[in-house]
């Protein structure tokens, strides 16, 4: 294995309990392991844009899901990268283990709570930063192909869909995770490892 310091590239909509799980476990592998991460925006509403034959109740979830990415990427475009996590973490932990399902609340809030503009919130229903939304996401599809969901994590630039997790492991057995995945980016030939889901997401 690499004794290089990996860089990781997380890529998340804060619409998905599982990129939640994800991001919680990154944050784990952040304190034990020597990693440069890097946040970025992913959306299920641009992914799905196109796509037919979405149950009513899902596509009304993505019509909704377009105003928190395009609140954070207004808010990196104003005020830098560095505000994409912890804008992300004030949004999601009111939204997934608040359970909180009123976005325009939810977005307020976590705006104030960073000291960030309230006129950002402005964006979310326009289509002001759709282009840079839409060029974030492209770069983390782009590593993974059209056939994924949320999120997106990429260990020096070999990018795959999830890990999937819950809980998301904390300590050493984070750490040991997030080796496996560096093992698994090593292997050129390696595409997918998957098996279904018997638990939803446990914040």
């Amino acid at each position: 294995m690499s004794t290089a310091r990996p860089v990781v590239d997380f890529w998340f909509d804060p619409l998905c309990p599982w990129a939640w799980m994800t991001s919680r476990w990154m944050d784990e592998v952040s304190a034990i392991r020597d990693v440069e991460v890097r946040w970025h925006v992913m959306s299920l509403s641009v992914l799905n844009e196109k796509k037919p034959d979405l149950p009513e109740s899902y596509r009304e979830v993505l019509d909704e899901g377009w105003g928190p990415v395009r609140v954070i990427i207004a808010a990196a475009r104003d005020h830098g990268q560095g505000v994409i996590k912890p804008l992300y973490d004030a949004i999601g932990t009111r939204r997934h283990p608040g359970g909180r399902t009123d976005w325009d609340g939810i977005l307020a809030e976590s705006l104030a709570e960073l000291g960030l503009p309230a006129s950002l919130a402005d964006v979310a229903g326009t289509e002001e930063v759709d282009a840079l939304l839409r060029e974030s996401h492209g770069e983390g599809i782009s590593l993974v192909g059209e056939d994924v969901g949320t999120p997106v994590v990429a260990v020096d630039g070999i990018g795959f869909f999830g890990p999937v997790v819950t809980p998301a492991p904390t300590g050493e057995a984070a750490g040991r995770l997030f080796d496996g995945l560096v093992l698994m980016t090593s292997v050129p030939g390696f595409y997918e490892l998957k098996r279904s889901r018997t638990a939803g997401p446990s914040f």
